[in-house]
Order: C-alpha cells, then sequence, then structure tokens
C-alpha cells in the first residue's frame, strides 16, 4: 500500500476531550476516528490490526473445536424477558427503543440467550452435542465510564464463544482447553508473561468465574499476583476461603492494577432452563443443556496494546498485528527508483509494506513511520543508492543498519 492513495492523514494532536493513552496515539496515528464518547470508527491501517487480531482469536478458538457464526445485533425483548434480563433493573447497560407500532427492540449486549434460542433448532439429542459456536460482533452498551478509549466502549467488537454440553464434566473439559486457548492468544499477542487468569466471583453458576488479566498501570482492577503459579486473585474474591482453595498465602501475593482482557464463566442450566433447552440422553430421559461463556474483545486488546506498546515517539506494533511489516521511505530522484523496485519485489515476496511516496521532508516521514508503530523502517536516498546500500531501521530498540538488497531481502 502506497501512502499516497491513503485518505488518512497523521496529526500532531488528538482531541482536547480524549484523555485516554492508546486512543490519542490512535487518533493522531491515523488508525481511528472518534465519533463521540465510547464509540470509535476503524480507519484503513486500524482496521488491519483489529483483523490481524481476531484472526489470531479466531484460529485458536477453530482449534479447540469452535463453529463461527454471525448472530443479530438487533433484539426483541420476548427472548430476555424468558431469562428475567430485559430489564433495565437487572440489565441497566440496555440500548433500547420502541417502534411506531409499539415494537421494543434492543441493541444486544451479549447473546447467550438468542443464542440458546437458536440452539433449540439444532439440539436435540445427545447425538447433537457438545458443540460451541462463536462470533465477532460488535456489542452495544450504555456504558457511563467512556473515557478509556477502545478500552472501555459503548460500541466495541467481542468474541463470544457459548459451550453446549451434556455434562459437568464434559463442561469442564472445554473449559480447560478454552483456558489453554485464552493462553495462547495473550502469547501470540506479546501479552503472555504479563496476563493471569485470575479467579473471581462464580455468581450463582459456580463457585469462581475467570477473568484473564494483564499488568498495567491503567488498569481499572486490583488483583493479587502469583508469579511462580501463574495465578492471580480478584480484589472481589481476595479472601482467606479463596486462599485456603488454592493454596496460597498472602505473603506470596503481590498487588497488581491490571485490565481484564478476556473471560469465562460456567453458566450451567441458567438459559437452557429460563428457554427449555433440552436433550435425549441415551437412556432416552430428556436433560437440561450445560452451557459456558467464553468472551474476549479484540478492540480491548488493540487499545491494551496501544497502551503497552509505545514511547514518547508513537506506537510499537508486535510484529504479528502491525498494519504493515515495513515502512518504505523514498528520498531523491534515485532513491525513488529504487525504492519503487523494492517495493515491488517485496510485495511479490508476500510482504507487507506500507510505502511512503509522498513529496515530503525526510524528517517528516520518519517521524510518521515511528508514529504509526511499523517494526521496520526501510530507507532508500540518493546517498545510498550511490554507496549500494538500504538502511533498516528497528522500530522497537532504534538499531539502524545498512544492508545491500540482497541482503535486506533476506532479512524481511
Amino acid at each position: 500500500m502506497r501512502v499516497s492513495q491513503l485518505f488518512t492523514k497523521t496529526s500532531k494532536s488528538a482531541p482536547a476531550d480524549e484523555v485516554a493513552k492508546n486512543a490519542q496515539l490512535l487518533i493522531r496515528a491515523g488508525f481511528i476516528h472518534k465519533e463521540m464518547a465510547g464509540v470509535y470508527a476503524y480507519l484503513p491501517l486500524g482496521k488491519r490490526v483489529l483483523d490481524k487480531i481476531t484472526h489470531i482469536i479466531r484460529e485458536e478458538m477453530n482449534s479447540i473445536g469452535g463453529n463461527e457464526v454471525s448472530m443479530t445485533a438487533l433484539q426483541q425483548k420476548g427472548v430476555w424477558e424468558a431469562s428475567g434480563r430485559w430489564s433495565d433493573d437487572v440489565m441497566d447497560v440496555w440500548f433500547k427503543t420502541k417502534l411506531a407500532n409499539g415494537t421494543e427492540l434492543g441493541l444486544a449486549p451479549t447473546h447467550e440467550e438468542p443464542l440458546t434460542k437458536l440452539m433449540k433448532g439444532f439440539i436435540s439429542s445427545y447425538k447433537d452435542l457438545p458443540v460451541y459456536p462463536y462470533q465477532f460482533q460488535i456489542k452495544f452498551r450504555n456504558e457511563l465510564r467512556s473515557k478509556s478509549g477502545l478500552m472501555r466502549g459503548r460500541e466495541f467488537w467481542m468474541k463470544d464463544l457459548y459451550s453446549f454440553s451434556r455434562t459437568q464434566e464434559e463442561h469442564d473439559d472445554f473449559y480447560e482447553r478454552a483456558t489453554e486457548a485464552y493462553h495462547r492468544v495473550y502469547a501470540r499477542l506479546g501479552l503472555g508473561d504479563i496476563t493471569y487468569k485470575t479467579f473471581a466471583s462464580g455468581g450463582s453458576f459456580a463457585k469462581y468465574s475467570h477473568e484473564f488479566q494483564t499488568l498495567s498501570p491503567v488498569g481499572e482492577d486490583t488483583i493479587y499476583v502469583h508469579k511462580e503459579k501463574g495465578i492471580a486473585i480478584n480484589e472481589e474474591v481476595y479472601t482467606d476461603e479463596v486462599l485456603a482453595d488454592l493454596g496460597v498465602a498472602r505473603d506470596e501475593l503481590t498487588e497488581e492494577r491490571a485490565v481484564e482482557v478476556g473471560n469465562i464463566f460456567t453458566l450451567g442450566t441458567k438459559f437452557s432452563d429460563a428457554l427449555d433447552l433440552v436433550y435425549a440422553d441415551v437412556d432416552g430421559t430428556s436433560k437440561k443443556v450445560i452451557m459456558g461463556s467464553y468472551g474476549i474483545g479484540p478492540s480491548r486488546l488493540m487499545g491494551l496494546i496501544a497502551e503497552h506498546f509505545a514511547d514518547d515517539k508513537g506506537l510499537i506494533w508486535p510484529k504479528d498485528i502491525a498494519p504493515a511489516t515495513v515502512y518504505l521511505v523514498s528520498i531523491g530522484d534515485r532513491g525513488v527508483a529504487e525504492a519503487d523496485s523494492i517495493y515491488d519485489e517485496l510485495v511479490a515476496r508476500g510482504v507487507e509494506v506500507l510505502y511512503d511516496d509522498r513529496s515530503e521532508r525526510p524528517g517528516v516521514k520518519f517521524a510518521d513511520a515511528e508514529l504509526m508503530g511499523i517494526p521496520y523502517r526501510v530507507t532508500v536516498s540518493d546517498r545510498l543508492v550511490e554507496q549500494g546500500g538500504i538502511e533498516l531501521t528497528t522500530r522497537s530498540d532504534g538499531e539502524t543498519r545498512i544492508l545491500t538488497r540482497a541482503e535486506l531481502l533476506d532479512t524481511l
């Protein structure tokens, strides 16, 4: 992709009302556009990052048997009344409207109810189980505190997977496989070393649910981390009973601030009871389906990564999710001709390149490369061409090397 073909531009400033570092950087770099508090549009480069995060999550969900679907955002109240969650007193984040004919509709904040209703048409026998549908979809929640950029939105991307199992043992087995898949996701995003499976309240479904919390000074949650065991305890359940259950002592734990980047819940039969989702077992008896819920927010992860991988010059994307691998800069007439040739060859070899072919000063191009956070900057100038060299700079550490064209291609 050539920078001259992008309609977006970088900026030296973010909106005055934007206080979150992640959103400030992403807006300045031309990755997102702020519509209102907690609502952002994804521009071409930002969409690439979001899609790559989504791709990593999709691969891991497919690896544990997930079936991808796409549910509707628009919801009728009947299915939600069955579970008791249409009421604002029970779930106070709804966006609702009433049509001229009196019909009430809402924008889905989650999808347990509609997916349970959908599965009634496909689950009737033990032979139909287990199943693990999931989706990537924009969710809508009327958050009152939308001041954390992409990390807390009113409109945000969510991967939500739901498990439908025959027995508690079958559910527990998948629950552990989902846990392992989540750890793989965070490792691939460069967050594995600072993300902990965190014990939290299980509500009425189970003794515990589990959050995945990433250590961050901008986190809204307080957790207590046992680094040797690789687990943590949310402040809400930090009691002597929980410590005894986990076999840890208070002096083994460190208090940390963290951002919740995922969660998994045992739902039991709450929704299959409410919507009468049953199956005929081997012996012909009718049994309720046991469910679980598993969420990860790709857009929240994008915001957290922007917070975590950045310096005073701009973003520093991990290679697997950067919008391009190389930011190619041309300087001078001979530099342009050589850069054009290098661009074509890199693209032909499958390397993603953002080619700054604008008639701008070198300093402007270098500043944009650093702000956008592309892993490598390749500079081709008249002087370097004369010397038979090409400059390769690594964004993460600033290391610069002069390479031959063959060496550059081998490196990239």
